[in-house]
């Protein structure tokens, strides 16, 4: 059995559609969604905002590479093509690992090409944290430390500021 957090984002066309597509992609797996947060583009700021969620999802026989299988599968159901020349460009949906714990509960470590875990990239967004906050108050990111350490002091702080909770957009779907 694995547990992963997955990582959420959205910035073209129906974007609260595409991360809904995602979680409905990810299906039984899923145990808990967070809010939605509506962030500035990072990397490349010339595009338009995303809304950005974090999902807590478990398979009694997911591998890490099992868990990055269904973030492109997720990515595939929502129309997204990747652009290599615009590494951080906008997308119908991006959905990263960020963590994945095997069954003794020890955080899973890759440096794969293709699967860095954790994330190598997650203490640094604020748009990953704050959302897994949502789920996981005490969480911690393995190799980081606390969340809320990082969201508060670390270099994630000064994004943090620009997060808006959108409490009214809700992941699961209503129909």
């Amino acid at each position: 059995m694995t547990r992963a957090v997955l990582s959420l984002g959205s910035n073209l066309g129906d974007r609260l559609e595409h991360l809904r597509t995602a979680v409905a992609t990810l299906g039984d797996a899923v145990l808990v969604l967070s809010g939605v947060y509506e962030t500035p583009p990072w990397g490349d700021t010339d595009q338009p905002a995303y809304l950005n969620a974090v999902v807590l999802v478990q398979d009694e026989s997911a591998t890490p590479r099992d868990w990055l299988e269904r973030a492109r599968e997720a990515e595939r159901a929502a129309g997204r093509v990747r652009d290599p020349q615009r590494r951080f460009g906008p997308r119908t949906l991006d959905v990263d690992v960020i963590a994945v714990w095997g069954d003794d509960d020890e955080p899973v470590l890759s440096d794969e090409e293709e699967l860095t875990l954790p994330h190598p990239r997650a203490h640094l967004r604020a748009f990953v944290l704050r959302p897994w906050i949502d789920i996981q108050p005490y969480g911690r990111l393995p190799g980081h430390g606390w969340l809320t350490d990082l969201l508060t002091t670390g270099p994630a702080a000064d994004e943090a500021l620009e997060l808006r909770p959108r409490p009214e957009l809700a992941l699961e779907s209503t129909a």
